[in-house]
């Protein structure tokens, strides 16, 4: 078999041939390198990779492969971390040059989880600044471009990831989202990202505003982000936040078929300006689920928009690494973080009391809300990729991404899980997402519902960057 075959192949097709021995890990691994050779200048979506490393973390898989000893179904299996995740040995530049370049001394937890479960690490994947915000760049190692028009934003901040999920730079992907920094990257890229329920997928160091990040996937597949899951949802005490509870297979409920599930359908919120062919794909995809079993009422969860809430508690993270800094560093950091920081200062701790109170409200409401129906269903973002190297979208009166991520956010204040579905492309053919959100511990229903749309609508996914530009 040719390493070009292997590098189109996900993690379950992988563990098959490993266990026939009709391919090993390391031309797996191999044929991903090759990938990023092959497409990697054109979307910059890897800041590191150890190619001498994976090479000897494959030899040693395809020795318990060949030995019946594999250490998990994804020993072997290429993976990415993003570049806010530590890992022995790689650098952790959190796309700021006030980070350090040296190696970092320890794993965090999804990678030794990773590790010990026998994946092969390839490397770091970009990231905005402290993954302030919803676009991949930084003035460290520059700007990741949406494989579909690199022209265009892959979104963030696991741009990166999803850059590399979308052209299989490596199969299993780990990002990390705050405020949609999963779910956002993945609808502009047309890939699955999944934010599980808060504390379930355990990191350390924490992150800049540690009550609102999750750890999880970006995958091509929903199976894939199930074996992602399957390993990197597991307790570590290193997380004050991390619960337990998990689902000894994170996939239980795949393939049970969606009779009898009840899904909130939104298009908006109630508050949100959607672009009209974003909302017209994600509705068509609601009675795609609709055609699949489950009932699907169109109904808004009737909270207010809570981005004064958002922003009080994200901007706060934002001054507390600008006060941390000193004037030397300042200068170094990204013009646009500076600014959310500036901004904050002028809010009292009443004002974040108030956001908390107003956080406390809105979880309550949507736990509510969840025992009338089973998920809520809106679109992953509002508006379709824009130009690279911007925050919001050229021309427009936006300030603040945000404004046009309004969907994702409200389900990091709440701690809930959701997922990215991609369900087409505009008439430009860049991908739309939809958002599935449900109950704190309701990760596997999302995954059942997830997986049995992507079933019967599989996802397009680019053979090369640019691919209608390429003749």
């Amino acid at each position: 078999m040719s390493d070009t075959d292997l590098g189109t192949m996900d993690a379950s097709q992988l563990r098959k041939l490993f266990e026939s021995h009709e391919a090993s890990p390391l031309e797996a691994t191999r044929a991903a390198l090759d990938r990023i050779d092959r497409f990697d200048g054109e979307v910059n979506a890897y800041v590191y990779v150890d190619q001498e490393g994976a090479e000897a973390a494959a030899h040693a898989s395809a020795r318990r492969w060949g030995q019946g000893r594999a250490l998990s179904p994804i020993d072997g299996v290429p993976v990415s971390l993003k570049d806010l995740t530590e890992v022995a040995g790689m650098p952790a530049r959190n796309g700021s040059l006030t980070a350090s370049a040296a190696p970092c001394e320890s794993d965090s937890p999804p990678a030794r989880l990773l590790r010990e479960a026998g994946a092969v690490i390839l490397g770091k994947t970009n990231t905005p600044e402290f993954g302030w915000k919803a676009v991949t760049d930084n003035r460290v190692h520059g700007a990741t471009a949406n494989p579909w028009d690199t022209r265009l934003t892959p979104g963030g901040s696991s741009g990166g990831a999803a850059a590399a999920a979308a052209l299989n730079m490596g199969v299993l992907h780990q990002g990390g989202d705050s405020g949609g920094s999963i779910r956002i990257p993945a609808a502009f890229t047309g890939v699955f990202g999944f934010k599980p329920t808060f504390g379930w997928t355990p990191q350390w160091p924490p992150s800049k505003e540690p009550t609102l990040s999750h750890i999880g996937p970006l995958t091509r597949n929903v199976t894939d982000a199930v074996s992602m899951l399957n390993v990197i949802g597991r307790y570590d005490y290193r997380d004050p936040y991390a619960t337990r509870g998990q689902p000894d297979d994170w996939g239980e409920e795949m393939g049970q078929g969606l009779q009898g599930l009840r899904i909130a359908y939104s298009p908006d919120l109630g508050y949100a300006r959607v672009d009209s062919q974003v909302a017209e794909r994600v509705r068509a995809a609601a009675h795609k689920l609709e055609a699949l079993g489950a009932v699907v009422e169109e109904v808004d969860p009737g909270f207010e928009s809570p981005l004064e809430i958002f922003n009080k508690l994200w901007f706060t993270a934002s001054l507390a690494v600008y006060c941390e800094m000193d004037e030397r560093n300042r200068e170094l950091l990204d013009p646009g973080m500076v600014s959310d920081a500036r901004r904050a200062e002028q809010w009292s701790a009443l004002d974040l009391f108030r956001a908390l109170r107003g956080r406390a409200r809105l979880t309550q409401q949507l736990e509510h809300f969840n025992q009338q129906y089973h998920l809520v269903m809106t679109p992953s973002v509002a508006i379709s990729p824009f130009e690279i190297l911007h925050n919001v979208p050229p021309d427009s009166d936006m300030r603040d991404w945000e404004e046009w991520a309004p969907f994702s956010y409200p389900f990091n204040l709440s701690q809930q899980p959701a997922a990215s579905v991609p369900c087409g492309f505009t008439d430009a053919g860049l991908p739309v997402g939809f958002q599935l959100a449900g109950g704190k511990h309701d990760d596997a229903r999302i995954l059942r519902v997830a997986h049995a749309f992507m079933e019967a609508y599989p996802a397009r996914y680019p053979a090369v960057p640019n691919p209608y530009q390429s003749g």
